[in-house]
C-alpha cells in the first residue's frame, strides 16, 4: 500500500479519497486554486500544495504543477478523481514519466474508450451490443444529415469526446439538424477541444442504466447496477442502485457485457459502462445497448457501495499499488437499495441557471452518508461545478430507502443561495418515481408539477416573524421591544408584514394577512395547540425557518429606495461567466427568441435569448469578456 498520495482534484471527491485514505493510514497531498485556499479538501489533508488561479486551466488543468507537487511532498501515486485530468491519457503518460503511479486505467485503456465513436466499434468487435447509428470519421454537414435520415428520426447528435450531455442534442425532425448540429458542434470544442459528433437513434422510452466495473489489468468484476434515468438536460439528479424492476437475467445479461468490455482492453481499476435500455417493454435482455464506458470512478458510486459494502476507493488503492483484485464475481452481493441525490446552487425557477452566493448556513441530517466538499461560511464560486453535496441513504427495500431520502432532504438545511432542494424533494414524491416507473423523460414530461412551488405553511411563516422581531425563544419575551411601549408592533419582512403582540415569557401572537396564531416555544415550537418541528436560524441575509417545509425570509429595510428594474428591452447576465459569443450588433433586428450571446458559467453553456422583437440599439460587451451576475449585456432600443 502506499504511504502518501496526491489527490489531483477538489471538492468533495478529494473529500471522499482522502476518509478512505485516513482509514488505510495513507497520508494526503491537497492542491488548490486561489479560489479554493480555505476549502474543506484543503483542510483535511495532511499537506497541500497552491498550484495556480482559479480557472480551471490556470490551476486544476495544469499537470506539469500537478506533478510538480507530488514530487516536492514525496507522494507515491496520484488519484484523479473525475473531472479535470481523470480521463487525460496524456496526463497519464507524464504521472508515469515522473516515476509516479497513476491511480487509474492505463493511458491506453483510456484512449480506447475516450472516443465514442472508436469506443462503439471496439465494443461491436468484443460482442457488446451498440446503439444504432453512424460513428464514421466524415464529418461533411451533408453526410452527417443523410446518416442521419437513414437511421431515421428522432436521432441524438452527440460529441465523440463529449460526456455529462455536453454537445449533445436531441432533434426530432429534419428541419432543425443543421442548427442543432452547429450548437452541438460548438459546445463540444469548448468543452472537449474536439468538435467531431456522431449520430445516435433515440430511444423513445429509455432508461440509463450502467454497471460498475473494477479491473486489475487481467481480469474484471461487475459490482451490478445503478439506475440514472431521473436525468434534466442530460444531466442526473437522483440516482439508484440496484435499477427498479431488473430481473435475474437481465442483470445477467448487462454484468456479463460490463465485464466483456472491461476486458477486452485490460481495464484496471473503476469504471463505469454506461447503457442505454429500452424500457418501453419492461427490462430485456436484447433491449439494452452500449453508450460509453467512464474510465474513472462515478459521481454516484456511493450508491453502489452502500448495496456491496465495497469500499471503491480502497479497491483503487490496493489495485494501484500491485494488488490483484480484492473479490471474485461469486464473492458479490446486493444488500438492500441505495439512493443519491444531488443537491446543486441553482435556481430552479430560472430554469436551473446555476448560482453563486455564501452559505450563511449549512447543516445536514444524521443518519444519511454526505458528501460534501463546502462548509457553511464557504463561497460557491462562479468557477466550479455549483455542487453543495451529495446526499447517499440505504435500506432494506426500495421504499424504505425512498421514504428515507424524503426525510433526510426534510433534514437539509441551506440558507445563503438558492439550492434545487425543493426540487429534489418534490422529485422523492413523484407517484411514478415512487412506483419505480423511470425513464428519461419523465422529469421533462412533469416538470410543470415538479416546479410548483407550494405556498409556505402560515405557521412558518409566522415564526419567521417572531425571529425577525428577536422573539425567537433565546433571549426573553420582550426582546425588540422598547420600554415604554405596548408589547405590540408591526414586523416588516421582504413581501409582507405582520402584527406581533407578547403574551407572555416565550408566548406571542401574530396575526398575519388576517390569520391568527398563538405560538409558544417551550424547547420545541407549539402553534395555535400544535407541535411544529421547525428551528429558525438567523444569518446576514435574514432568517430561515427549516422543518417539514422550509422559508427563508429577507429582513425588509425601511431606508432603502425601491429601484426601478431594467426595461424590457435590457439583456443582463444571470449569472458570472465568460461570454463566449455574441451574435447581434448595433442596429440588428431581432425576433422574440432570438439567440443574442452565449455565456459559459460553471463548465456549462447558456444562450442568452431576446425577450422580445425588436431592433438592437446597443451591445455592451464582446466575446472573451468576464461578466458578473447583472452585468447589462444588450440593449435593445424602446418600444415605441
Amino acid at each position: 500500500m502506499f504511504r502518501k498520495i496526491l489527490i489531483a482534484n477538489r471538492g468533495e471527491i478529494a473529500a471522499r479519497v482522502i476518509d478512505s485514505c485516513r482509514r488505510l493510514g495513507v497520508a494526503t497531498v491537497a492542491v488548490y486554486s486561489d479560489a479554493d485556499r480555505d476549502a474543506r479538501h484543503v483542510a483535511m489533508a495532511d499537506e497541500a500544495v497552491h498550484i495556480g488561479g482559479p480557472r480551471p486551466v490556470d490551476s486544476y488543468l495544469r499537470g506539469e504543477a500537478i506533478i510538480a507537487a507530488a514530487r516536492a511532498t514525496g507522494a507515491e501515486a496520484v488519484h484523479p478523481g473525475y473531472g479535470f485530468l481523470s480521463e487525460n491519457p496524456e496526463f497519464v503518460d507524464a504521472v508515469e514519466r515522473a516515476g509516479l503511479v497513476f491511480i487509474g486505467p492505463s493511458a491506453k485503456a483510456i484512449r480506447a474508450m475516450g472516443l465514442k465513436d472508436a469506443a462503439k466499434a471496439l465494443m461491436e468487435k468484443a460482442g457488446v451490443p451498440v446503439v444504432p447509428g453512424y460513428h464514421g470519421a466524415g464529418q461533411e454537414d451533408a453526410l452527417l444529415a443523410s446518416e442521419a435520415a437513414r437511421i431515421g428520426w428522432p436521432v441524438l447528435i452527440k460529441a465523440v469526446a463529449g460526456g455529462g450531455g455536453k454537445g449533445m442534442r436531441l432533434v426530432e425532425k429534419a428541419g432543425d439538424f443543421a442548427a442543432a448540429l452547429e450548437s452541438a458542434r460548438g459546445e463540444a470544442a469548448t468543452a472537449f477541444g474536439n468538435s467531431a459528433v456522431l449520430i445516435e437513434k433515440y430511444i423513445q422510452t429509455p432508461r440509463h442504466i450502467e454497471v460498475q466495473v473494477f479491473g486489475d489489468g487481467k481480469r474484471a468484476v461487475h459490482l451490478f447496477e445503478r439506475d440514472c434515468s431521473l436525468q434534466r438536460r442530460h444531466q442526473k439528479v437522483i440516482e439508484e442502485a440496484p435499477a427498479p424492476g431488473m430481473t435475474p437475467e437481465m442483470r445477467a445479461a448487462m454484468g456479463q457485457a460490463a465485464v466483456r468490455a472491461a476486458e477486452a482492453i485490460g481495464y484496471a481499476g473503476a469504471g463505469t459502462i454506461e447503457f442505454i435500455v429500452d424500457g418501453s417493454e419492461g427490462l430485456r435482455p436484447d433491449r439494452f445497448w452500449f453508450m460509453e464506458m467512464n474510465t474513472r470512478l462515478q459521481v454516484e458510486h456511493p450508491v453502489t457501495e452502500a448495496i456491496t459494502g465495497v469500499d471503491l476507493v480502497e479497491w483503487q488503492l490496493r489495485v494501484a499499488s500491485g494488488e490483484a483484485l480484492p473479490a471474485r464475481q461469486e464473492d458479490l452481493a446486493i444488500r438492500g437499495h441505495a439512493f443519491e441525490a444531488r443537491l446543486y446552487a441553482e435556481d430552479v425557477a430560472a430554469g436551473f441557471l446555476p448560482a453563486t452566493g455564501r452559505l450563511a448556513h449549512l447543516a445536514f441530517p444524521e443518519g444519511a452518508r454526505i458528501e460534501t466538499g463546502i462548509r457553511a461560511g464557504d463561497v460557491i464560486s462562479p468557477w466550479y461545478d455549483p455542487m453543495i453535496a451529495k446526499v447517499i441513504v440505504h435500506g432494506p427495500t426500495r421504499a424504505a430507502a425512498l421514504g428515507q431520502m424524503e426525510t433526510a432532504l426534510a433534514a437539509t438545511e441551506v440558507a445563503g443561495t438558492v439550492t434545487n432542494l425543493g426540487f429534489l424533494t418534490a422529485l422523492t414524491r413523484h407517484e411514478g418515481f415512487r412506483a419505480g416507473r423511470v425513464d428519461t423523460g419523465l422529469i421533462g414530461r412533469d416538470l410543470a408539477g415538479l416546479l410548483a412551488a407550494e405556498a409556505a405553511p402560515a405557521a412558518f411563516r409566522a415564526l419567521a416573524v417572531l425571529a425577525a422581531a428577536g422573539l425567537d425563544g433565546a433571549g426573553g419575551s420582550e426582546r425588540g421591544f422598547a420600554l415604554w411601549q405596548p408589547l405590540r408592533r408591526t414586523v416588516a419582512l421582504e413581501g409582507f408584514s405582520a402584527e406581533v403582540e407578547v403574551l407572555g415569557p416565550a408566548r406571542a401572537r401574530v396575526t398575519l394577512d388576517g390569520e391568527v396564531l398563538d405560538c409558544e416555544h417551550r424547547g420545541e415550537w407549539w402553534v395555535n395547540g400544535r407541535k411544529l418541528r421547525a428551528r429558525l436560524v438567523h444569518h446576514k441575509g435574514g432568517v430561515s425557518v427549516f422543518g417539514a417545509a422550509t422559508f427563508h425570509a429577507a429582513l425588509h429595510d425601511p431606508l432603502a429606495r425601491e429601484s426601478e428594474g431594467p426595461a424590457g428591452g435590457l439583456t443582463l447576465s444571470p449569472m458570472p461567466g465568460l461570454v463566449k459569443a455574441v451574435f447581434v450588433a448595433a442596429g440588428d433586428g431581432v425576433a422574440a427568441g432570438a439567440r443574442l450571446a452565449v455565456l459559459e458559467a460553471m463548465k456549462m453553456e447558456h444562450t442568452l435569448v431576446a425577450a422580445r422583437a425588436g431592433r438592437v440599439a446597443e451591445v455592451l460587451v464582446v466575446a472573451g469578456a468576464q461578466v458578473e451576475a447583472g452585468a447589462a449585456l444588450i440593449r435593445l432600443e424602446d418600444e415605441a
